[in-house]
């Protein structure tokens, strides 16, 4: 086969085993979305190339899996700057005490909870990788559970018909500093006094072209916004990874900085809705395709356990506490919940890690498992409160 044919070949699995898998089995309590992620998983070397070599080496071929890791990098890409394009900063600002005290006690307390986890399993040999010490592993770990999957929660908040809601925007304002704050943190963890260097020259970059960006855009006529606006996307996404703060940290604030009204918003809905069917699966499933279990065992499964109990629990009570300072109701499990998820933005931060070698294969293994049953919790657990909710109303 040629390799035109071979990366067809590819997609069509990419679309339609998850999508199968869906509407057969997962439509009433799961979101594609999940489905797509574990359907990269099953996808991948630790699963069907385990179980048919020959094969997947044939249809994942390394141009294929090329191909596909640059479709996903431009997919995610423009996601994430929608959802930064989707967020109010001006509501942010003007809600200072509210965002800083939840985003920080929802970061603080599972990060505090999954490092403590982390410090347990290094009593154990085989978790801290070749050129990592231990308090960077302990880190890692620890931040890996506290991290909140941004483009899954916009999912999640599309899904329960709350993204544009003051209860779904206020989520996404704990959720976007979070995110930012991991990438300062892994920038810590991999003790990069040049890339440090130039983290400072991204941000003054950004401070200086944002207001001015502000003002151009409103100024342009309707029809070169949009290019402009992209233009301005990826040279702040190549930037920020340049400066190793990660390119989806340069998507995100490419958008927060914008007004999502500057480009109609009914424009922007429709933007996400299409990018979701026709390029984002690539992104969720090339991720599963990096990932592998070259180690397994009941070891690895109880850390799973472990963190995802760190998570999950560290998680819930960070937004407990920070619910009580600031006098929140019944919505404290919900936004609690919808923090929690974790999916991608963990998995990429744990691929990182792994690239690095600050943790062991056996330890990606564990995040991986954790980060998917983080996410399968979610919506479940959500809808249900929700409803309950409703109906105490009536």
């Amino acid at each position: 086969m040629s390799q035109n044919e071979t990366l067809l070949l590819a997609l069509l699995a990419v679309f339609a085993l998850p999508w199968g898998l869906w509407r057969l089995w997962g439509k009433v309590t799961l979101p594609l979305v999940v489905v797509q992620i574990v359907g990269g998983i099953l996808l991948g070397p630790g699963v069907f190339g385990a179980l048919a070599p020959d094969l997947h080496g044939a249809l994942f071929t390394p141009p294929v899996i090329a191909a596909l890791n640059a479709l996903a990098l431009w997919a995610v890409t423009v996601f994430v700057f929608i959802a930064g394009l989707e967020l109010d900063l001006s509501e942010a600002l003007a809600n200072r005490r509210e965002t800083g005290t939840a985003a920080g006690f929802a970061l603080g307390v599972p990060l505090a909870f999954g490092t403590l986890a982390a410090v347990v399993l290094l009593q154990f040999p085989g978790w801290t990788g070749a050129q990592g010490s231990a308090w960077q592993t302990a880190m890692g770990i620890g931040m890996a559970c506290a991290v909140t999957a941004l483009p899954i929660l916009i999912l999640f908040l599309d899904q329960l018909e709350i993204l544009r809601k003051p209860l779904g925007q206020r989520i996404l304002r704990y959720a976007s500093l979070d995110d930012v704050a991991i990438w300062a943190v892994l920038a810590l963890i991999l003790l990069d006094w040049t890339r440090i260097g130039r983290q400072a020259g991204f941000l003054l970059i950004f401070l200086t072209l944002a207001p001015l960006m502000r003002r151009l855009i409103p100024r342009l006529r309707v029809q070169d916004r949009w290019p402009v606006a992209l233009i301005w996307l990826i040279g702040l996404a190549f930037v920020a990874d340049w400066a190793g703060l990660h390119f989806m940290v340069g998507a995100f604030l490419a958008g927060a900085v914008l007004e999502g009204r500057w480009f109609d918003i009914t424009r922007v809905d429709r933007l996400r809705e299409a990018w979701l069917l026709v390029i984002m699966p690539i992104f969720f499933l090339s991720t599963g395709l990096r990932t592998g279990f070259e180690a397994g065992g009941w070891a690895v499964l109880g850390a799973a356990a472990l963190l995802l109990l760190a998570s999950v629990g560290g998680k819930l009570l960070g937004v407990w506490l920070a619910g009580r300072i600031l006098g929140w109701g019944r919505e404290t499990w919900v936004i609690g919940w919808l923090l929690q998820t974790k999916a991608l933005i963990m998995i990429i931060f744990a691929n990182i890690l792994l690239d690095r070698q600050i943790i062991s294969p056996a330890a990606f293994t564990a995040l991986l498992l954790m980060a998917v049953g983080s996410t399968l919790l979610t919506m479940p657990v959500v809808t249900r409160l929700i409803s309950r909710e409703r109906d105490g109303m009536t």
